[in-house]
This record gives C-alpha cells, sequence and structure tokens, in this order.
C-alpha cells in the first residue's frame, strides 16, 4: 500500500474535504484525520457514504454532452490543460499527478469516477497500464540531459535515441508513452525558457525526439496569457499530430491587446478581503528596504505594487513566501497578497461561470495555481485544435472525413474503467 490510506484515495474520489466529511457524516475532524493517515480503519458505513457520492455524482463530459475523443493528463497539477480538451468533447481516461495536495484540488474539481495515479515512472515502464486514447497532455517539468547535444553525436556519425538522450528525465517518460500509444496528437506545455535551457540543447533534443524519432508533425509557440486575463504569463506549448495536417500554430489569430482585461475584473471588493492577506508590518518594512537596496545598486529586484487599471507579472510557486511579485494597493499603509479566489480568477480557472473548489490550504493553492497552465489560453488551443482533432480520427478510424466518429464498445469500456 502506498502512503495514501484506502479511506483517503475514497475520499478524494468522492471530491469531498475532511471538513465536508465531518459535517456530513458527523466524526470530528480528528477522527477523519486518523483515517486520512491510515492510523484507524473507519466502519465500513463511511466507506459505503462515499461510494454513494461518487455513483450519484454524474462523469465530468464535454459542453456538448457527447464524448468524441478520450485523452490522458500527466503531470496533470490540478487540472489546466483537461478543462480546455473537455470542453471541445474529450473524455479524460487517465491523470497522473504525484503532488497529494494537487491531487486532491484535482478531485475536489474533476469527479469522474477514475483514481489520480501517482509516479508517471511506473506507467512508462509499462504503458500498457494506461488506457488507449486519442490525445496525450503533458506539462512535463523542464530538466537538464546528461547528453552533450544531439548535433554533436549526429556530427561524430553515433546512433542516438530517446532512450539514451533522455534517460532519466521526466520528458522521457512521457516519450516512452508517446512511442507505446501513438496517439494522433499531443499538447505539451511549459516555461518559456525552455527553449534556451542547458544552452538550448534541451529543446533541441525533445524536438529531435518528437520529430525524427517519434515522427510527429511537431509545432510550437509561445503565447502570452495577457490577451485573456490580466497577467503576463509566457508558456511555450509544443502541438504535435501523427499525420500531417493543415494546422498551423503559429497563424492563430489572438484577441486584441486593446480588450486585456485589468486587474480590476478579478479582485475582490476591499470591504470583503479577509485582514489576513494584508502584509504585516514587518514583512512590508522588508520589502520596502530590499528594494531601495537593490534600486541604490541599479537592479530591478524588489516587490511590484498593481492597482485595478493593470495587468499583472507571472504568478509564481513562491507566491506563499511574501507575494512580493504581485501586490494589491489598497487603501491603509500597507498592501495586501491575493486571496487563492483571486488567484484562481487571474488563472482563468474560475472565469464565466465556472467554479473551482479549494480543499487545501492557503499555501498550497498559491503552489498549484503558480504552477498552473492559464484556462483560457488551453481552451483557445484545444477549440483551434477541434476539427484537426475530429479530422485525425476520422481517417484513423476509416471513417469518412468531416463526420465524428463513434468510439467503439471496447474503446468506451476502457474509458470507463479508466
Amino acid at each position: 500500500m502506498n502512503n495514501e490510506s484506502s479511506f483517503s484515495r475514497l475520499r478524494q474520489k468522492a471530491g469531498v474535504s475532511i471538513d465536508e466529511v465531518s459535517a456530513q457524516l458527523g466524526y470530528s475532524t480528528s477522527t477523519i484525520y486518523r483515517w486520512e493517515r491510515g492510523e484507524i480503519e473507519p466502519k465500513a458505513a463511511v466507506f459505503r457514504a462515499l461510494e454513494t457520492i461518487i455513483n450519484l455524482t454524474p462523469k465530468e463530459e464535454s459542453n456538448t454532452g457527447k464524448i468524441a475523443f478520450n485523452f490522458i493528463d500527466l503531470f496533470a497539477g490540478i487540472g489546466g490543460l483537461r478543462i480546455g480538451f473537455q470542453a471541445i468533447g474529450g473524455h479524460c481516461a487517465f491523470t497522473s499527478e504525484w503532488d497529494k495536495y494537487a491531487k486532491e484540488t484535482y478531485a475536489a474539481n474533476f469527479r469522474d469516477n477514475h483514481e489520480v495515479a501517482g509516479d508517471i515512472r511506473e506507467f512508462s515502464e509499462s504503458p500498457g497500464k494506461i488506457p488507449s486514447h486519442d490525445v496525450l497532455l503533458a506539462g512535463f517539468p523542464c530538466q537538464p540531459f546528461s547528453i552533450a547535444g544531439v548535433s554533436k553525436k549526429n556530427a561524430l556519425g553515433r546512433p542516438h535515441g530517446f532512450l539514451c538522450d533522455t534517460q532519466g528525465t521526466l520528458f522521457f517518460d512521457t516519450a516512452q508513452i508517446i512511442a507505446y500509444h501513438r496517439p494522433a496528437a499531443f499538447v505539451l506545455e511549459n516555461v518559456k525558457n525552455l527553449k534556451s535551457h542547458d544552452g538550448g540543447r534541451t529543446f533541441r533534443t525533445i524536438m529531435n525526439v518528437l520529430e525524427n524519432e517519434l515522427g510527429y508533425n511537431v509545432q510550437t509557440r509561445v503565447i502570452s496569457s495577457e490577451h485573456w486575463v490580466p497577467q503576463k504569463r509566457e508558456r511555450i506549448f509544443i502541438v504535435g499530430f501523427r499525420e500531417p495536417t493543415d494546422f498551423n500554430l503559429n497563424s492563430l489569430e489572438l484577441p486584441e491587446s486593446a480588450a486585456s482585461p485589468k486587474l480590476g475584473s478579478i479582485l475582490d471588493p476591499h470591504q470583503v478581503v479577509d485582514p489576513k492577506y494584508t502584509l504585516t508590518p514587518k514583512l512590508w518594512d522588508y520589502l520596502q528596504g530590499y528594494k531601495a537596496k537593490h534600486t541604490a545598486k541599479g537592479n530591478g529586484f524588489g516587490f511590484s505594487l498593481f492597482g485595478p487599471e493593470d495587468v499583472a507579472r507571472t504568478l509564481s510557486a513562491r507566491y506563499y513566501k511574501d507575494g512580493s511579485e504581485i501586490l494589491i494597493d489598497q487603501p491603509g499603509p500597507r498592501p495586501r497578497r491575493l486571496t487563492p479566489t483571486e488567484c484562481a480568477r487571474l488563472m482563468g480557472f474560475e472565469r464565466g461561470g465556472r467554479s473551482w473548489k479549494i480543499p487545501v490550504s492557503d499555501t498550497q493553492a498559491y503552489r498549484q495555481f503558480g504552477n498552473a497552465v492559464v484556462v483560457p489560453v488551453v481552451e483557445f488551443l484545444a477549440d483551434a485544435m477541434k476539427p484537426y482533432i475530429e479530422s485525425a480520427l476520422s481517417i484513423s478510424r476509416g471513417v469518412a472525413e468531416g463526420q465524428m466518429p463513434e468510439i467503439g464498445a471496447e474503446r468506451r469500456l476502457i474509458s470507463v474503467n479508466g
């Protein structure tokens, strides 16, 4: 058994928090935490209650209500990539995320009756454990590779392959799964600096693997989120199709910058924000002194203060430490951090009537949003890819082009059990 108790796994699958279990079942939170840690086993009635919640919860589907294709969500975080592809008709057949707090948030917001898997390396070693799928999504971490570079191997005439080029990295695990399942398309997401990471060798190796070794038609583009949300956040998207298509990632027209939203659109009114988000006098003095010291040296280090008509800097995973990259000006002597709910709006998780549950602490919520993708950027990309995914699946399934393929009974069974 892994570190999670059977109760904890079932609770996360039901998408309920510890406080909700306490309120609904009448047990103290201290008892529930003991169940959570596996110190004691709850009564059978507790498991039956959680099973009932799962069975009564409708399966997450697309906006159209029709499952058009299956996808998997690797390095899923809290599910930002999933939202966009679910909206165009996709059904998530498999999810992998190792962080236990991210898994808790994911389970609270996607109640689709498949358990969130942990370490992806277990599945890259045996990719057959992953259900068959049409599209692969992955926000894999950026890691350095140990080789001197693909170009050097080419110059020396030495054979190379991703098994030796990327061994021991999480991209290697992603490549293993793509090689085994051969999905019709994939979308990989990473930080903008992936292209310059390790002197550019990381990116060159990734592209060599995807294009030359796995044989995919691959395009890349850095897209900034400020067209959709009041935040300048640039991320690289790597899109691959197994078969040639007319899809052109770089020709996609982004929304006009003049219509970009400002921070006031995601901020709570001052009078409703909990005072705990206002900086303490000690922290505010420290940040001002730190900025003054570096300004005197000609450096740009320090805090950034924003008002309702501004567009924020990039929200980072370290935001929980002091909030210095995005401080909100407010009446009174000191600024404040964004609240976790405001972060959910800033990242597009709460948008257009969509709500987002935050079952974790503020610290974990800040980390999760700082590591996430901006959801409307993914929705834009998924919507642009939709007709090309449909066409690719029609061809591969031997159906007339332009007709949405019906998923066969065997694939449907895999999706339900995945």
